[in-house]
């Protein structure tokens, strides 16, 4: 797949996602497990993994990742998405994403990634024929809600698979972020965001998870856990912030006692 290039893809879904940290040795055991079912992405046959890059957007206070990370009931967020690096003359896509007690929607429509930029800004735009015109509208009425800004870049390898039933199953690798520089065509570099030997598993179904699959999980001792790329940086950002801040304290009063960072723990311990 080339760097950049426009993916056709489903524009609105709605489905359950169930999320599993796992290390590169049950990797390797649950893909095997997973190929004997499901076919791979069209993607993944031509290419061991494609990257997938993303900008969050946020409220100047940080609003959404600290309503996500507070775990609601109802939650929304608004990121662009491009595949590989794009230029601009290729398109991505805007995507709104809602999760209401445990389900997920997913909004998206295709756009050239200046029309992007420009339509976050402004919240308005021009619509094209290719354009979905509701999921335009569902985006401008977030973007005067929350007036949102770019506040991180984020980027992953991805291996994926799909099943009966619109069944999905992807492994996200080599998780990447950075709150600089924060355009999707200067580069998909950023600082690691978990350890190498870390896999993101996403089950992605219309309704519950089949037998086989429920069967693979059990026999590798793999269980669901609470995981979000953005409210797990947002975290570690915290963390530094104020081990920063921790650190003027020091040299400015120096017999001030400081406490531990609470920056540990972010990350589940692996059996």
């Amino acid at each position: 797949m080339k760097g950049g290039g426009y993916v056709m893809a489903i524009e609105v879904m709605r489905r359950y996602e169930n999320k599993y940290l796992v290390n590169g040795t049950t990797y390797e055991r649950l893909q095997d497990g997973v190929a004997q079912f499901a076919d791979l992405d069209e993607y993944n046959k031509r290419k061991e993994f494609y990257t997938i890059a993303n900008i969050y957007y946020d409220t100047d206070d940080n609003h959404l990742i600290r309503t996500s990370i507070s775990k609601p009931k109802y939650k929304e967020k608004l990121r662009l998405r491009g595949y590989g690096v794009p230029t601009e003359l290729d398109r991505v896509y805007l995507e709104i994403k809602k999760k209401y007690e445990g389900i997920v929607n997913k909004r998206r429509t295709a756009l050239e990634l200046p029309k992007a930029y420009e339509f976050v800004s402004t919240g308005s735009i021009e619509a094209k024929e290719y354009m979905n015109k509701q999921v335009l509208n569902e985006i401008a009425y977030f973007i005067r809600l929350y007036s949102p800004s770019p506040k991180l870049y984020l980027a992953y390898e991805r291996r994926a698979y799909c099943g009966e039933g619109g069944l999905r199953i992807t492994f996200d690798t080599n998780i990447r972020t950075r709150r600089h520089d924060l355009k999707l065509e200067n580069g998909d570099y950023g600082e690691k965001l978990i350890d190498d030997n870390l896999w993101l598993m996403e089950i992605k179904t219309c309704g519950v998870i089949p037998l086989w699959l429920s069967k693979l999980l059990s026999e590798h001792a793999v269980y669901p856990i609470s995981f979000s790329k953005y409210g797990i940086e947002y975290g570690k950002s915290l963390s530094q912030e104020g081990a920063a801040n921790k650190c003027l304290i020091q040299y400015s009063t120096p017999q001030a006692r400081l406490q531990t960072s609470h920056g540990s723990g972010l990350l589940p311990q692996l059996a």
